[in-house]
């Protein structure tokens, strides 16, 4: 790896530490005299791939965005009324430019570390805000990733938190209304627990036998409106609990669920300002009554305070996080969609409750306009009572009239041969209506019947917090969204070292198309005419990653990794059924594994069996062969973190594949830890049946406080007839198993972003990173591990991508935690390793192959200097409890406070690597995460007790 330090291509630009002379500093501290050597020792001979990628040349930044440009040039843009839960919605050109589009906001990390999260905590907070209001219930998330599987995730719910007799036993009745990509996304949950379903037309009553729970659409699928207050009030006499999907729009306008009665609301925010994107990201959200808030799943974004005792927003109740739960986990909710909830909820900040109230009343104006003119032309309008979509009936023209409306460059939605839909929205005009009305032979006229009913109107008030009704002009919005931004510590200002979560360069030009029309406007229901540049973009970014993993097949649907893990194991569980084999349903899981490998198990209808851990940080052998024995006639899969999560290549990966498939179980290996193997193994060769990859880490998909992510799943051809089908088609009509997300593309939206990074990368500048991210970990191992041992190595003492960095001795010496230590780092200028995981009392580091040796350098001197601090507090200086480590992080108002009594000085609390230029001061300080978990506040609080 031979590089010229004048070299300007973008991998060069990607590659942080590049330079030979670099390259070289990097090697000496490690041992090695070339990098191939390095990797040719800590990367096992069996499972080396034998030949080069076989992709495209690298492309130039140029060429790349000039390609794109061609492909979306081939979708077509139109006016979309399909609705089915997806709507054209304008976003604010201040919201697009300062948060979409924006590094501070797309560059973050979850908000596990909350001291330097408080900007997009505080937004969550208010997207949180924002649902309870419109919704009429008290908690809510923030957030989850699509209405669909929202609405999944509710009926779980439901079935634990039901705990009444015979209704606890029940089935799940769906309404015939409700939206028909969730109705096939439950059916397919359900199919795999065992669960029972029903759909009934719910306006007619309740259908016989013990039901556990209901789920209602409002306005329903159709468009129908109806007061629910009575088959709501039914469901509860008879023991169930209910659920309603509701558009957040139209509960400006309509009585909201927690008011009729429901226990729970869903439903998408995409409506308010995030893109059509042919399908997603799209936030979805939940909210439930009191007494059910220790059960919802995804994020939960609560009020606590800071060691001065000024409030804090941190992430509450994180014990729920479903890489802790395990196999005792009831969701494997881990990625949520949070940079589009707080997309949505600046939004309702820019418009308030006045301007959200308008533009329902727009879009309800006009599609009572439209329905009255068909109706005066003799057209035969469904239902009367309606929000914004408009049913018709037009025998066995259907076809002939959604083919003349395409012609003209709108799109309808087609239900059935006689029947029509039509949802108008945000950006629907007049002129719009005229010409829909004259596509059915109508002109536009006035008056009709089709008011909503007065006891479906909402009477009472939402929004009313100052953040909704504050920020009017422009200039009070993009000073309140950077006031947001300057609180939080992202990758545009430093490097984020987490392990296993590949934090590494999400490129401008990467980034670039996801806002473009061609892309971001298209329906994911639009006809297949106009949507061929997505189709070609997305057939050759599967390509691209089949060629990466050397599996047969790769589907992009899954819109996080957890949700890849989910359509992996159902694949394996179709193919294992497909044979006769129902009985294996045995699930080994090592102890060191991802713990949404765990809880996706749990959700396929699996039983989980925990494989132990070696002392060196390997996969037990004799326990594991040892429970392959036991369950040999009931076994269907191993899960493997390849390399694992101890940040190490295990030598035996491939006689592991073996004895699993040797007792007929498929192998599944989980590629969230890809970014140590592109290029050098592919897991699709050296035994993997299925993996799930992770596009929001090894291929660029930026982070976004918390989401957007894409797990695509990759299998070998026996898998494939199992595959996530599409959810408007019934399993396996199209060759492919149940659907896995609502849209068929997923969260298509951001898949620019992947495929412009392997184009600009090429299978060799792929290679080459995989290779600068094994020596760059390495290098902080080697520099490190004198002052915090590194716990587990492989051959010749190597690490994979990542380094787990061993405090426990030092914390039963001296009583400084890994936590203190992740708190202090705060006040060096860096977001913390991976915290106490996979092993409690450890950091793990990853510095990825996009950071420099100045910023690795930087970071190599800080822990050096804190180690020289735990010192301190082993000599004597200080106790632990009066440590700048416990004390850590430090604010600007704590420094500078006249009362300064602590027993470290001013420059030693803020200063302490001497970088006095380029110095963040983190808005709060240590927040107490237990009292705000004992006094949950999870909506906004007055805005007086967070002025400084």
């Amino acid at each position: 790896m031979t590089v010229s330090s004048a070299s300007t291509t973008f991998v060069d630009r990607h590659i942080g530490a590049r330079r030979q002379d670099h390259i070289d500093t990097m090697l000496k501290a490690v041992g090695y005299d070339s990098v191939d050597s390095l990797v040719d020792t800590a990367v096992p001979k069996v499972i080396r791939q034998e030949t080069a990628l076989r992709l495209q040349d690298a492309l130039s930044e140029v060429e790349v965005l000039n390609e794109l440009r061609r492909i979306a040039g081939k979708n077509k843009t139109a006016v979309q009324l399909i609705g089915q839960g997806y709507y054209d919605t304008i976003t604010p050109a201040v919201i697009r430019r300062n948060i979409l589009e924006a590094p501070a906001w797309y560059t973050a990390y979850t908000p596990y570390q909350p001291e330097i999260s408080q900007g997009r905590l505080e937004a969550l907070l208010n997207f949180q805000t924002m649902v309870q209001d419109l919704v009429g219930l008290p908690i809510a998330n923030a957030s989850l990733l699509d209405e669909a599987t929202a609405v999944a995730e509710a009926v779980l719910l439901m079935r634990r938190a039901n705990k009444a007799k015979p209704a606890a036993d029940g089935k799940t009745v769906l309404d015939i209304d409700v939206l028909p990509q969730t109705i096939a996304i439950v059916k397919g949950r359900a199919e795999a627990l065992g669960l029972e379903v029903e759909v009934a037309d719910l306006s007619q009553g309740l259908p016989d036998g013990d039901i556990n729970g209901i789920v209602l659409q409002q306005p329903g699928a159709s468009g129908r409106v109806f007061n629910q207050a009575d088959v709501i009030a039914a469901a509860k006499e008879r023991g169930a609990l209910v659920t309603v999907a509701a558009d957040l729009l139209a509960l400006t306008m309509i009585t909201p669920p927690g008011e009729q009665g429901a226990d729970i609301a869903v439903g998408s925010t995409q409506r308010f300002g995030v893109p059509l994107f042919f399908g997603g990201p799209h936030a979805a959200y939940m909210a439930v009554r009191k007494g059910l808030e220790r059960s919802l799943p995804g994020r939960l974004v609560g009020v606590s305070k800071d060691n001065a005792g000024a409030p804090a927003y941190r992430l509450a109740l994180q014990t729920r996080e479903q890489h802790i739960r395990r196999e005792k986990a009831t969701s494997n909710i881990c990625t949520a969609q949070a940079l589009l909830a707080i997309v949505s909820s600046m939004y309702a900040v820019y418009h308030g409750p006045e301007g959200l109230k308008a533009i329902a009343e727009a879009a309800h104006g006009h599609a009572r306009t439209l329905a009255a003119s068909l109706e005066a032309a003799g057209v035969e309008v469904l239902h009367k009572s309606f929000f914004d979509t408009v049913t018709v009936r037009v025998p066995g023209r259907a076809a002939g009239i959604i083919a003349e409306a395409a012609e003209r460059g709108i799109n309808l939605r087609p239900i059935d041969a006689d029947t029509v839909g039509i949802s108008l929205d945000e950006t629907t005009t007049p002129a719009v209506v005229a010409e829909v009305a004259d596509i059915f032979g109508a002109t536009v006229a006035a008056g009709g019947s089709f008011a909503l009913a007065a006891e479906l109107e909402r009477t009472s008030g939402y929004l009313e917090h100052p953040v909704f009704n504050t920020h009017r002009s422009e200039t009070q919005l993009l000073r309140y969204i950077r006031k947001l931004s300057d609180r939080d510590l992202a990758l545009d200002r430093t490097m984020i070292p987490l392990g296993s979560c590949t934090m590494k360069l999400n490129a401008t030009a990467e980034m670039e198309a996801i806002s473009w029309p061609e892309f971001a406007s298209i329906h994911p229901f639009a006809p297949d005419s106009q949507t061929e540049g997505w189709r070609e973009l997305i057939t050759g970014l599967e390509a691209d990653l089949t060629e990466i993993t050397g599996y047969d097949q790769v589907s992009i649907q899954p819109n996080a990794g957890s949700q890849g893990e989910l359509a992996g194991l159902l694949a394996i569980r179709g193919y294992h059924h497909s044979r006769g084999d129902q009985q294996r349903n045995v699930c080994l899981i090592p102890a060191s594994a991802h713990g949404t490998n765990a809880a996706s198990a749990v959700l396929a209808g699996m039983k989980v069996v925990v494989v132990a851990t070696a002392a060196d940080g390997t996969i037990d052998h004799a326990d594991l062969y040892a429970k392959i024995e036991a369950n040999k006639d009931v076994l269907s899969c191993i899960m493997i973190t390849y390399p694992s999560t101890h940040g190490v290549y295990d030598g035996d990966v491939a006689e592991i594949c073996d004895a699993v498939h040797a007792a007929g179980g498929q192998v599944y290996v989980d590629g969230a830890n890809l970014n140590a193997l592109v290029g050098l193994a592919q897991p699709g060769k050296f035994g993997g049946d299925v993996s799930h990859l992770n596009l929001h880490k090894t291929f660029c998909i930026p982070h976004g406080g918390g989401g957007p992510g894409v797990g695509p799943v990759a299998a070998k051809a026996h898998l494939a007839p199992f595959m996530p089908g599409d959810a408007n088609k019934a399993a396996h009509e199209d060759g492919h198993g149940v659907a896995i997300s609502a849209a068929r593309f997923g969260s298509a939206g951001v898949l620019p972003i992947s495929w412009a990074y392997v184009k600009l990368m090429g299978g060799a500048g792929l290679t080459e990173a995989t290779k600068s991210a094994l020596l760059a970990a390495n290098y902080v191992a080697a520099r490190l591990n004198e002052f915090f041992p590194v716990l587990y190595t492989g051959e010749g003492g190597l690490v994979a991508h990542e380094c787990i960095l061993d405090l426990r001795e030092l914390t039963a010496r001296t009583g400084v935690t890994a936590e203190d230590v992740a708190k202090r780092l705060i006040d060096f200028g860096f977001h913390a390793p991976t915290l106490s995981f996979p092993v409690a009392g450890t950091l793990m580091v990853e510095p990825t192959e996009s950071e420099d040796l100045g910023e690795i350098d930087r970071f190599i001197e800080a822990m050096i200097a804190i180690r020289k601090e735990i010192d301190q507090v082993a000599d004597g200086d200080f106790a632990a409890a009066d440590s700048p480590l416990r004390n850590a992080p430090h604010t600007a108002a704590a420094v500078v406070s006249s009362d300064w009594d602590r027993a470290y000085t001013r420059e030693q609390a803020a200063f302490p690597a001497h970088h006095k230029q380029d110095k963040y001061f983190p808005p709060v300080g240590r927040i107490d995460g237990a009292a705000g978990d004992r006094n949950l506040i999870c909506s906004c609080p007055p805005l007086s007790e967070f002025e400084n």
